[in-house]
């Protein structure tokens, strides 16, 4: 029964890293020793962490001002809501290629940065703080844009104006856990682009 066990476990803990342990046969050998793309890496993942940190603190303030705390008290009207969470899955897939997962971390953020609009108009007091993460997601997407460049990688430029249309809601209730939904889906998508990241680095 103790071998059984063991086993288990072993089985569950290669399951739940193996997205992660199957990008070791990505095709970036040549890219893990670049001294330039490896900055690059530890650059963006401070920049990924401090964005983490904004998000977070709006999160806090949501929970504070509007008394939306728990995700799972919140699933009931979600239902009615249309909030999508931005897909990542190309940073973790076994067919893993850079321009794939960097173009997809591009397009997260450009849906993130159009749907903050809910939390400004959610939190008018601490406009200044969305305004600043809005600007730290506009710079790390250009650094992804620039070193994809510098790579020779293949890239996509999206159109300065927002073409993702903000969410639209039937009620202020409705909106405020329609933002308390972006948010948390939006962390979600910053932990995945930074574990991604983290694992380039590691290579």
């Amino acid at each position: 029964m103790c071998f059984l066990t063991r086993g288990l476990s072993l089985l569950l803990a290669v399951l739940l890293w193996a997205p992660w342990w199957a990008l070791h046969g990505a095709p970036l050998t040549e890219l893990s020793g670049d001294q330039d793309f490896q900055l690059f890496l530890q650059r963006n993942l401070e920049f990924t962490r401090k964005i983490r940190g904004d998000v977070a603190a709006l999160q806090r303030l949501v929970c504070d001002t509007l008394q939306l705390c728990k995700e799972d008290e919140l699933l009931l009207v979600r239902q009615d809501l249309d909030i999508a969470q931005a897909p990542l899955e190309q940073c973790h897939r076994r067919t893993f290629q850079a321009e794939t997962c960097f173009s997809q971390i591009r397009a997260g953020l450009r849906v993130y940065h159009g749907s903050l609009a809910t939390i400004r108009a959610l939190l008018p007091g601490h406009a200044g703080l969305v305004d600043t993460l809005q600007l730290d997601m506009a710079n790390l997407s250009s650094n992804i844009q620039q070193q994809m460049e510098d790579l020779g990688l293949a890239t996509v430029t999206y159109p300065t104006e927002n073409q993702d249309p903000v969410p639209t809601f039937s009620s202020q209730f409705h909106h405020q856990v329609g933002g308390f939904f972006i948010l948390a889906n939006f962390q979600r998508f910053l932990e995945t682009a930074y574990r991604a990241l983290r694992h380039l680095a590691s290579l």
